[in-house]
């Protein structure tokens, strides 16, 4: 049977309803998984409205048994938050950012009483988020809290270059202080089990440094010597196919050119920068972005979790602009590790 899977609509005031709207509007969505989306339906009509896809229609539904999932018609689990025309698209509020918290916390609770095979999470706005009473910071924080996960980390994809973060939203000051050699383990056990779930079976793992140059034999920093390096010595007597330090400025373009199936960075930016750098593409002549695309995968929990990798937009929120390609991707992954935990269970050692 195709895996149900469960999308929060996000940010109703951002280019979620819309992005979500045009990606159902594609009708072989249907042939690889039942489709459903958890948030309002009053705007999700609004989104099929600014995606211009006026032929499609919204089926208001309680339970994930009661969805149709075929095409022209967008089941969603109507939470009755938002009403249509109560909050100014486009614009950071309160009211937004609480709806966007339960379409969340509403989408974990289906996937942990094993009535969705697997999650997809459209944009929050953190700020939104915060103005409601909710002190996350993220989706990756808010799902470790509502499923009880204390080892967890971000993989983000693009294509076949894969990053998995030691550290993730913290200041840099404190990223420099995480790197330790008992989560760097973590990391790549993590890592090396979630690419097993990908269908890969012997993934080969590259670990970065911190420092430049791995810290040129302790000149530019300790780290390598006292943390990293134990942490790969470890994996690799583990039988993961684990290789580092590798300088940060390399690393990256090997795993491109195929030479690891993951990287292990060691905090937010060193991850994300390259990634969003072959993602994230700008049309300076037509003054647009010719892609916005990558996958963020929250890695060790109990249920899966990919998402869209990029804000809510609000710039384009509305306007009917805003690409849909992170968000296909994103389902892509979603359903291909459904399948994978179907045929292949997970080293629950590895995990929680």
């Amino acid at each position: 049977m195709r895996p149900l899977i469960g999308i929060t609509m996000g940010d109703p005031a951002s280019i979620g309803p819309e992005i979500t709207a045009k990606t159902f509007h594609h009708s072989e969505l249907f042939q690889r998984c039942r489709p459903l989306v958890v948030g309002d339906a009053s705007m999700m009509e609004e989104g099929i409205r600014s995606a211009g896809v006026q032929e499609m229609s919204v089926h208001p539904i309680h339970n994930p048994e009661e969805g149709i999932y075929r095409p022209g018609i967008i089941d969603v689990i109507d939470l009755k938050l938002v009403e249509r025309g109560s909050l100014e698209i486009g614009k950071v509020s309160a009211q937004a950012g609480e709806a966007a918290f339960q379409y969340v916390k509403k989408v974990i609770e289906l996937a942990m009483a094993g009535k969705i095979d697997a999650t997809v999470t459209n944009a929050l706005n953190k700020e939104a988020m915060n103005l409601a009473g909710h002190h996350f910071s993220g989706h990756t924080e808010i799902y470790a809290y509502y499923t009880g996960t204390r080892k967890y980390s971000m993989m983000l994809v693009h294509e076949n270059l894969r990053v998995v973060h030691v550290s993730t939203h913290v200041s840099l000051r404190e990223a420099c202080d995480l790197v330790k050699k008992e989560r760097v383990l973590e990391v790549i056990r993590i890592a090396w089990n979630a690419l097993r779930q990908m269908g890969i079976d012997h993934p080969k793992i590259g670990v970065a440094g911190l420092n430049p140059h791995c810290g040129e034999h302790g000149l530019f920093g300790r780290e390598e010597i006292d943390e990293i390096e134990p942490a790969v010595k470890l994996a690799r007597e583990e039988g993961i196919l684990a290789d580092g330090p590798i300088p940060p400025d390399t690393v990256f373009s090997k795993a491109r050119g195929g030479w690891y199936d993951a990287v292990v960075a060691m905090y937010h930016d060193q991850g994300h920068i390259p990634l969003k750098v072959v993602g994230f593409v700008y049309n300076q002549k037509n003054g647009c972005w010719d892609a916005v695309e990558g996958v963020n995968i929250t890695l060790g929990l109990p249920i899966i979790r990919t998402s869209v990798d990029h804000g809510t937009a609000f710039d384009q929120a509305g306007k009917g602009t805003a690409s849909e390609k992170s968000l296909q991707n994103a389902i892509d992954y979603a359903i291909k590790m459904a399948e994978g935990k179907r045929r292949k269970k997970p080293d629950q050692s590895f995990m929680r």
